[in-house]
């Protein structure tokens, strides 16, 4: 039998900074505040960002869940450009 010459495989070292941490249903409840039940229940309908690994086991990235969770945030009511002074 003849060998098939393909590329050469070689390990080359992967710069790991540029890889972001994720966190499972319980950290990504602590982080957001609320129970895990919730969580999931965003996640059943679809309205958290979240990825599955494997298959089964949810995941979240923490700059996803910050970025979905600023546009919660109000200022509380006042507007500080349109206030009127006396």
């Amino acid at each position: 039998m003849h060998a098939i010459n393909g590329p050469e495989l070689t390990e080359r070292p992967v710069d790991t900074s540029r890889f972001e941490a994720v966190v499972d249903v319980k950290a990504a409840a602590r982080f957001l505040g609320v129970s895990p039940s919730l969580v999931y229940a965003y996640v059943e309908r679809k309205q958290i960002p979240h990825f599955r690994m494997m298959g089964r086991a949810i995941r979240f990235s923490i700059s996803e869940l910050e970025k979905w969770r600023q546009q919660f945030f109000v200022n509380g009511g006042i507007d500080e450009q349109n206030r009127k002074t006396a």
